[in-house]
């Protein structure tokens, strides 16, 4: 076993450094390939939103940002989070500020809205603390557009058509919903099959208003095997298996009907551009170390999060998982890669986001 993950871990090691090469070469000097991107998540694209909220989810102290320039900003990670790679990719030389400071021109070149313990559905994540739903996010968007208004006038609306969005939500109506029966009635009232369905009729509503405000280029990411987060792990168990496999099931349920909603937003909605990144299946297929993890990187509290100040493992790029739930910048690195340019054909559907800047 021992000979086995150390196999593992260089295999890891072997594809970070040629997507770390490849990360180089495809940054382009000079403009952007597309005016702006704006970003929707939860905490896997969170830099900084949550810093001054009232919430258990926040992480603008140390160890966070260990391996970040500027230190801990409020990604909750060890470096750059999977939006930061896609970011780097499109040719942006700076990273997407977050809304909570955004301000003048800067705006122009996108705003990332995300925020750690959100969800789509509003009371997700509430014994977390504050935390910006997929709704108050859209609504942050509308404060957004009306500054971009304001500067380009009736240009504005051709503007955002070409821009980038990406939107990364559902993790938490799981996490910290679903599978918490203590706290949310949810798991009473629907079957997995049901739940998926009630995700994705809300979904489906949020992103055709996030179309209403110009957006036509958007990348919705899939939910990633979050049933082997060390979190739920500990929480569930395995009964043996690697990860815990209730969870991941119920995902696969909410990513199935993620494609197909794809489909059915593009036949439906004029000049519309959307497109499914299949992280789930990148985990499965180019991550087998994140199924191999239970063990964190920094030493975490009793939520999960890392405790502050506290020393992490040395040797950063051999773990997925940085604290119980985000993975580390090694994993990022191949997320961000791969939607932005697809290894292999099932990485996107129906195409990256490198293909989706060009149309």
């Amino acid at each position: 076993m021992a000979s086995f993950e150390y196999n593992i871990a260089w295999r890891v090691i072997l594809s970070v450094l040629f997507l770390i090469s490849s990360d180089s070469r495809s940054r382009v000097v000079g403009a952007p390939q597309v005016p702006c991107y704006f970003i929707f998540g939860d905490s896997l694209a969170d830099n900084g939103n949550n810093n001054d909220l009232e919430t258990q989810a926040k992480a603008n102290y140390p160890p966070y940002g260990i391996d970040f320039p500027e230190g801990a900003t409020g990604r909750f990670t060890n470096g750059r989070t999977t939006v930061d790679i896609i970011a780097k990719h499109l040719g942006f030389e700076k990273y997407i500020q977050p809304f909570a400071t955004a301000k003048g021109c800067e705006i122009l070149v996108g705003v990332n809205y995300a925020s750690g313990g959100a969800g789509i559905r509003d009371e997700t994540g509430q014994q977390l603390g504050d935390r910006i739903s997929l709704n108050h996010q859209l609504q942050n968007h509308l404060v957004t557009i009306s500054r971009v208004r304001e500067m380009l006038g009736s240009n504005a609306t051709a503007y955002l058509n070409k821009c980038i969005y990406t939107v990364g939500m559902g993790s938490n109506d799981y996490i910290n919903n679903y599978f918490m029966p203590d706290v949310y009635q949810t798991s009473e009232l629907y079957m997995p099959e049901q739940y998926a369905d009630v995700l994705i009729e809300q979904y489906r509503q949020q992103l055709k208003t996030l179309y209403s405000y110009g957006a036509r280029k958007v990348a919705i990411f899939g939910l990633s095997v979050i049933g082997c987060a060390p979190e739920e792990i500990s929480r569930f168990g395995t009964n043996g298996s690697l990860c815990v496999d209730k969870i991941n099931s119920a995902v696969m349920l909410f990513n199935d009907r993620l494609k197909t909603l794809v489909d059915e937003l593009n036949s439906n909605l004029a000049d519309a551009k959307f497109t499914y990144i299949d992280f789930f299946g990148i985990s499965m297929a180019g991550l087998p170390a994140l199924r191999l993890a239970s063990s964190t990187c920094c030493k975490v509290r009793e939520d999960g999060m890392c405790i502050p100040f506290e020393t992490t493992c040395l040797i950063r790029m051999l773990h997925p998982f940085y604290d119980a739930f985000h993975p580390t910048e090694t994993v990022n690195l191949v997320f961000g890669a791969r939607a932005y340019k697809a290894l292999l054909s099932s990485d996107a559907y129906p195409f990256d986001i490198h293909h989706l800047a060009m149309l």
